[in-house]
């Protein structure tokens, strides 16, 4: 799609509030575009600045959902009510609303395929390894996964550990450089020496 249609149809798109499912699939907003979109027309609680949610996010119940700043959802699920209650009514005669919030703090961040339960909250500065299944508050500055989530390390030592890795690539240079998380003009060059890296000659893998 040439660029100035999709600058058009993405203008529109955020102005109106219309055609979610028309914009994700005809312009392929990027997990900041379509993060700005949802802080406004998602029905959120409320939603705080610089927040990136990709597509691929489901968000059951979003009314009962607080989002802080500088916030990452990937490919994750947040559930805020328990269909189990439709069935409870069924059998048992009981009518109940069993929902819950969920309450993301500045600065975290939710994996892939990561699943929040209701009730939870996820401090700030803290991340939610892939996969992962939340049942309970994450504590701030923590990283959890797993199912049900424990505590793997403090989010500190996670950035140290992965600077040290990222230290040893060849290209690292070029990340330090380049602007911002993605950077198409590098992307590119930097495929070619991850796969040169990781696969070329054996040696590192």
């Amino acid at each position: 799609m040439k660029g100035w249609i999709r600058n058009a149809m993405t203008q529109y798109f955020h102005s109106t509030g219309r055609g979610s499912s028309a914009y994700k699939k005809f312009c392929n907003p990027t997990p900041l575009e379509w993060g700005t979109y949802l802080a406004r027309w998602g029905k959120f609680h409320s939603v705080g600045s610089n927040v990136y949610i990709n597509c691929g996010c489901n968000v059951t119940d979003p009314t009962l959902v607080r989002i802080g700043s500088n916030v990452g959802l990937s490919d994750c699920t947040l559930i805020g009510h328990d269909g189990v209650v439709a069935l409870i009514e069924i059998c048992y005669g009981k009518h109940l609303d069993s929902v819950g919030y969920i309450d993301i703090k500045d600065n975290s961040f939710v994996g892939h395929g990561a699943i929040v339960m209701p009730r939870v909250t996820i401090g700030p500065d803290s991340i939610v390894a892939a996969g992962a299944v939340v049942t309970k508050d994450v504590p701030p500055g923590t990283v959890v996964g797993g199912n049900p989530a424990k505590f793997i390390c403090t989010t500190e030592d996670l950035i140290k550990r992965v600077e040290a890795r990222c230290n040893a690539y060849p290209w690292i240079e070029t990340v330090k450089n380049r602007k911002g998380a993605y950077d198409p003009t590098v992307e590119p060059a930097l495929a070619r020496q991850r796969s040169e890296y990781f696969f070329g000659d054996g040696s590192h893998g």
